[in-house]
């Protein structure tokens, strides 16, 4: 008879983390530098090329935290924002051309699930409820580059506070519910998404 002894730092197949979201790392980070660009009007190069209005442009510059400091000088706007992954606007770094169909607004976010009461919020109205910085930050990947950016958002912590999550609930989920006009690369054969995290 075979015996499985699981060692203390082994979980159950069921906890692991499926393969496809293991997979999605990339898309995961991607998506995370688009939301972060597109808070931050100053930086979001599509934003600037734009015809449409920024209804935030009011509230930039924020102001500095300087909980966050550097210990280069921060790299050149010109390559901060043209050097990134986009993977539904290509598989090279330099699709930043590519990228300008990116639609800014409007955006609504939808909070629901494990929450005191559901709610849908425009990006522009979220905006302006939440307490914005600008932070700077060192970003490390693992294919050999950096960059030190300046950031400008709000905390993950405060948009979590407006969700109001149960008090059992420990994990945050997010996904794209449409894409209403498709990046070019998003229907090529081995493009990831549209993305989710849970």
């Amino acid at each position: 008879m075979h015996v499985i002894r699981r060692r203390g730092w082994e979980i159950p197949e069921r906890l692991a983390t499926p393969e496809r979201l293991v997979l999605n790392r990339r898309a995961l980070l991607a998506a995370t530098g688009a939301a972060a660009l597109s808070l931050s009007p100053k930086m979001a190069l599509a934003q600037r090329i734009s015809d449409l209005p920024d209804p935030t442009k009011d509230l930039y510059p924020a102001s500095r935290n300087e909980k966050y400091t550097l210990d280069r000088p921060v790299t050149d706007e010109k390559i901060n924002t043209s050097y990134n992954n986009f993977y539904e606007f290509g598989a090279s770094k330099s699709v930043a051309k590519a990228a300008q169909a990116l639609t800014l607004r409007p955006w609504t976010i939808k909070i629901d699930g494990m929450v005191e009461s559901a709610q849908e919020i425009g990006i522009d109205d979220l905006i302006r409820k939440m307490p914005l910085e600008e932070r700077l930050y060192r970003h490390r990947c693992v294919e050999a580059w950096s960059m030190a950016i300046p950031w400008s958002g709000f905390p993950f912590a405060k948009l979590v506070e407006l969700a109001k999550p149960l008090r059992r609930r420990n994990t945050c989920g997010w996904r794209p519910s449409s894409i209403r006009r498709s990046p070019p690369a998003r229907n090529r054969a081995g493009t990831p998404g549209p993305m989710s995290r849970a």
